[in-house]
């Protein structure tokens, strides 16, 4: 297979970028679409040229991290695929791919193809997380959990924060990465204590990192490898509003009690 490749180049945060162009022959079509791209670098620095740089490291769609748009599509054409899981059979010999970084104010490019993600890192800092007690773990069973909230929790907590939602939002929203990390906590028992101020924190942090807000275009979850549903927005939504209504209530009961 034969392809030709125009390829993000920039140098850091503060250079200016542009595609290059690469003409790439003899390209398998039972490779990954990263293993092709390290046909490219090979090629490059045998030419005594620098590669190109882009982040992987699973490899096999668990990690999130070879977040990067082919064909002005994050991850590639194929649904509910990563971009290191998306096979060169996708493409046809001849074809013209164009490759660059995700394209969000929250997602600053570090270099070439890699962006800065961690801005998730914060906002799941921010309220992701539950208090337990320490010593042996609790006897798996000890806690009774229906099976549609455990079903929906496991959905929820599929995401692996590769950013691509916030890549394919017309506004960058993370809206669907911030929900889905509130719902599989806030839909178990063990997230109950935090339910109200873990929203209420993970909302204001994903403001704080300038990202946009949802405008319901729904391009998220088409977007979304692990096939998250646009439903947990509605979630948060919901929990937000009843926590500050909540907390609202707590302060004019206490100013009532003085």
């Amino acid at each position: 297979m034969n392809l030709t490749l125009f390829v993000w180049r920039q140098g850091g945060p503060s250079s200016k970028g542009a595609f290059e162009k690469h003409e790439l022959q003899d390209v398998s079509a039972d490779s990954s679409f990263l293993e092709m791209l390290d046909m490219l670098n090979e090629r490059l620095v045998s030419q005594g040229k620098a590669p190109f740089a882009f982040e992987h490291d699973c490899r096999e769609g668990i990690c999130g991290s070879c977040s990067m748009s082919i064909n002005g599509r994050p991850h590639g054409p194929k649904k509910l695929t990563t971009a290191c899981q998306l096979h060169m059979r996708t493409f046809k010999d001849g074809d013209t791919v164009y490759i660059e970084p995700f394209r969000a104010n929250g997602f600053p490019v570090v270099k070439d193809l890699v962006v800065d993600r961690s801005a998730f890192d914060r906002i799941q800092q921010a309220g992701g997380y539950v208090s337990v007690n320490t010593g042996a773990a609790p006897e798996a069973n000890s806690i009774a959990i229906e099976k549609d909230f455990s079903d929906e929790a496991f959905d929820a907590a599929a995401c692996i924060g590769c950013g691509a939602c916030v890549a394919a939002c017309p506004n960058g929203s993370a809206m669907l990465f911030t929900a889905a990390k509130v719902a599989h906590l806030g839909l178990l028992p063990q997230g109950q204590p935090e339910r109200a101020s873990r929203v209420i924190s993970m909302v204001k942090k994903m403001d704080e990192e300038m990202f946009g807000g949802c405008t319901n275009h729904g391009e998220c979850q088409e977007a979304c490898p692990k096939g998250i549903s646009i439903k947990y927005i509605t979630r948060l939504n919901r929990d937000f509003i009843s926590a500050h209504f909540h907390k609202a209530a707590s302060i004019r009961g206490k100013m009532r009690a003085q």
